[in-house]
């Protein structure tokens, strides 16, 4: 009878430690990133840049991101704002900006054809054509920004063989527990995985939709935008292509801020497992390598399942140190997020919920986007009747 708990419990064991270790490799590539951004200065290279946001419905602080990019400190650049429908709740928003900043170069381009299910990239392959720049950054309409952002986000293209930039983010919570849930997941999750992804891939191999910096050159020599249309993970893709054409990617020394609504929790849940499915289709094989990131709940249960072997308390107490370590080193100090120590006590909430959304991605390949349903297929979208 005591066969089942122990074999149980020496299994979550292994995968604690294995985890464990996975977080000891967060620890590793947050402090070489610290460490790079301590000893490299900002390169003085200022190539005027054409910024194009789509927008679709009202964000949290959206003003106020809007704004941001208004108090810019750099020498020229443009911010274009892409609409599919003429009745944009957006609008009046940009109206407003650009009687407050009446000397800033704030244009709004209507994309009136639907040319995929991605709205979003459908409005940037409408909107490219009406830039001005050969440099182009694309970010999302909730983005806020420090007035130094252009310069740390274009500086590495004074190097030809960079191709994009892509930057981390941290996120501000609303007040119910899905967004702080998913604030914290940004902080003590994605972040490590994004460090780590770079130091074992030897660089960054894809996008992250808080920002992309490219040019119209490497954008043609990637197919543009248009193949893209019926993608949900635009981002990925951009970097993904960039990379295996030849280009660097380069993760600059700047870190921008997201507002995320007060979700119900089956909100959170869609907006996870919409996250959760689109990185199982796009990168399986490392899908299922994440497993072990979810070290402190197999801890836990590990101890649950074993509790009077003392084994089963010095693996939780392992990895709950190095869960924590991890969570500090990433999320306090690389995206300097106070919302960190506030909410550290809800990591073992946060795991526990995480593994449950990773087991349940498996079930299916529907998601819930905009109030729509779509089925994913290596990467693209198919709506569902």
């Amino acid at each position: 009878m005591q066969v089942v708990p122990t074999v149980t419990a020496a299994v979550c064991a292994l995968l604690a430690l294995a985890g464990s270790a996975y977080y000891a490799l967060c620890i590793l590539a947050a402090r070489r990133f610290l460490r790079r951004q301590s000893s490299q200065g900002r390169a003085q290279y200022a190539p005027p840049v054409s910024i194009l946001k789509s927008l679709r419905g009202l964000d949290p602080h959206m003003y106020a991101a809007f704004r941001s990019h208004c108090l810019l400190d750099y020498p020229e650049y443009e911010v274009l704002f892409g609409i599919s429908d003429l009745e944009e709740p957006a609008l009046p928003l940009v109206s407003k900006l650009q009687e407050e900043f009446p000397g800033r170069q704030l244009r709004v381009v209507h994309c009136p054809t639907q040319l995929g299910l991605n709205g979003k990239v459908s409005n940037l392959a409408q909107m490219l054509p009406h830039a001005h720049y050969e440099h182009v950054l694309i970010n999302d309409s909730d983005i806020l920004v420090a007035p130094d952002y252009l310069w740390w986000v274009m500086a590495p293209f004074v190097d030809q063989a960079v191709g994009m930039t892509t930057t981390l983010y941290r996120a501000l919570a609303g007040q119910t527990l899905g967004s702080k849930l998913e604030a914290l997941g940004i902080s003590t999750d994605f972040t490590g995985g994004v460090l780590v992804a770079r130091e074992i891939e030897h660089g960054i191999r894809f996008g992250l939709g808080a920002t992309i910096a490219t040019t119209k050159t490497v954008l043609d020599k990637i197919g543009g935008f248009e193949p893209l249309v019926d993608h949900l993970g635009d981002d990925y893709e951009l970097g993904a292509r960039a990379a295996a054409a030849g280009y660097r990617i380069e993760l600059p020394d700047t870190i921008v801020e997201t507002a995320l609504p007060d979700y119900r929790f089956r909100d959170f849940w869609a907006h996870q497992m919409r996250w959760a499915r689109n990185v199982k289709d796009r990168r399986h094989a490392q899908y299922l390598g994440v497993i072990v990131t979810f070290a402190l709940a197999w801890a836990v249960l590990a101890v649950v399942a074993a509790p009077r072997f003392w084994w089963t308390w010095v693996v939780l107490a392992i990895t709950g140190a190095l869960r924590v370590g991890a969570a500090l080193v990433c999320g306090l100090r690389v995206l300097q997020d106070p919302q960190v120590l506030r909410d550290l006590w809800l990591l073992p909430v946060r795991d526990f919920v995480a593994l449950a959304i990773w087991v349940a991605s498996f079930t299916g390949n529907r998601i819930e986007w905009r109030g729509l349903h779509f089925r994913l297929r290596s990467g693209k979208l198919e709506k569902v009747d």
